[in-house]
């Protein structure tokens, strides 16, 4: 109860210096949380290297064309083209790394050519030749994104092809009177080569981790599902089978309950008898597999010479107590409400609450350890609702890779079984699973023997 009776216009102490513990659990929940909360990436950043390319790409054509001019003593036109031609590289290779290189190189041996003849124009100055300063840049740029776009015998035979026009320039034909610089451009050019089929391949490495990871998740998924189908499976066949053989024993044992029965009745229910046998071992054929991990032990029958099958009775409701004082010794604070009249229910929704209410617990105790669960079970007219609410975990959580995984098998039981199941995170950080199962279809209740009342459960809480 969170209210007392006032005396003397003044609350009690103990219930204000709660109220105060509780404040301050609650703002210490709140901002003592240094978890990783990263702002979501901004569409204008993944242009950024695109803009820094484009602005390379301009001042190669302004430096390129400038010293094509004035140091190579071409005309404005023509040093113009020149550096266009080498600047619009880099922009090509941007979409079209192949075609980039080309267009560098041949911007470089036209460059290269219509300078070599003016080589020594001018006594005293030196022109970088074959290879500009600003061809140089520009072509270092279109191999990095060559060598990142495509594969690395593509990247090489540039590479190799960038060392041949150099030499065939720079050693065959020559010139007079400049400053060589094909050494420099081809060891630069190995360099941003191998760095960028590094980085290249280093991409590709993870983007195959990551794939390889999703289809492993994916297996991992499909898999947990199989084995709660089986599981699911399993535990209903021991509940279809007990029913068949009820019938087949009600069948066999209703000719003796009535005086001279007829020959059509006698013969009627010889025949429910032997096809409701039939239907039992047809089911043991097929699902009893399921009820053992051991193929050699298909009926899950245990030991020779045992006498007993290792399963034991399926749990129900009745004991959602046991389940519950359970998590508590685990660790958690757990409290649980039943309310409405209770009824009874299909054995199969009987054990798929149960086990959804169990894994629900035990994604609390995995995910949220320290927490607060509040498990509600509401029995209406037209179902049975359940509630499994947890607080925010007051401790660090652990990994756990099978996250997630526990959700399908509750939704499992509940689809099976005409209902569903949610789960969405609380408003105060945790984490909320609600389920509704609608009644199955029940024979008829026996009338009840003599003895002793049984307590009602309308609103029964268990401590």
């Amino acid at each position: 109860m969170d209210r007392v009776t006032e005396t003397g216009g003044r609350r009690s102490p103990v219930l204000l210096a709660d109220r105060w513990r509780r404040r301050l659990r609650v703002l210490h929940g709140d901002l003592w949380d240094f978890r990783p909360d990263p702002l979501p990436a901004s569409k204008w950043l993944r242009w950024l290297p695109h803009g820094l390319l484009c602005l390379a790409a301009f001042g190669v054509t302004v430096g390129g064309g400038a010293q094509l001019g004035d140091n190579g003593h071409l005309q404005p036109g023509a040093a113009f083209l020149i550096a266009l031609a080498q600047g619009g590289a880099i922009v090509l290779a941007m979409w079209r790394p192949v075609a980039g290189w080309w267009l560098s190189t041949a911007g470089t041996v036209v460059g290269a050519a219509a300078v070599r003849g003016r080589l020594d124009l001018v006594p005293g100055v030196t022109f970088t030749w074959p290879w500009t300063a600003a061809g140089i840049v520009a072509h270092l740029l279109v191999l990095l994104l060559l060598a990142l776009r495509v594969r690395t015998r593509v990247s090489a035979e540039a590479l190799a092809l960038t060392a041949l026009v150099t030499w065939l320039l720079q050693g065959v034909w020559g010139g007079s009177h400049y400053q060589p610089t094909g050494v420099l451009a081809v060891v630069l050019s190995a360099v941003v080569v191998v760095l960028g089929a590094a980085l290249r391949d280093r991409r590709v490495a993870r983007a195959e981790l990551v794939e390889q990871t999703s289809l492993t998740s994916e297996e991992r998924a499909r898999r947990t599902l199989l084995e709660e189908r089986s599981r699911i499976a399993r535990e209903l066949h021991d509940v279809v089978a007990h029913h068949m053989s009820v019938i087949s024993i009600q069948a066999q044992v209703a000719p003796h309950l009535v005086e001279r029965p007829s020959p059509e009745l006698v013969e009627n229910l010889a025949g429910i008898r032997q096809n409701a046998l039939e239907a039992l071992t047809e089911l043991r054929r097929v699902l009893g597999v399921l009820r053992s991990e051991n193929p050699e032990d298909p009926y899950g029958l245990g030991d020779p010479g045992t006498g007993a099958a290792p399963d034991a009775p399926q749990p129900t409701l009745d004991r959602l107590g046991a389940l519950i004082e359970n998590t508590r010794a685990a660790g958690l604070d757990v409290t649980a409400e039943v309310r409405g009249v209770v009824r009874p229910c299909a054995p199969g929704v009987e054990l798929s609450a149960y086990r959804i209410v169990q894994e629900a617990l035990s994604n609390a105790l995995r995910h949220a350890p320290g927490s607060t669960v509040r498990v509600e079970v509401a029995h209406g007219p037209d179902g049975l609702r359940l509630a499994v609410t947890n607080s925010r975990p007051r401790r660090p959580v652990p990994p756990s890779p099978g996250a997630g995984h526990g959700l399908l098998g509750m939704r499992e039981r509940a689809a099976m079984l005409g209902g569903h199941v949610t789960a969405v995170p609380a408003p105060d950080g945790g984490f909320s699973v609600t389920a509704f199962l609608p009644h199955g279809t029940l024979p008829p209740p026996r009338p009840e023997q003599p003895g002793p009342p049984r307590p009602s459960t309308t609103g029964d809480r268990t401590p």
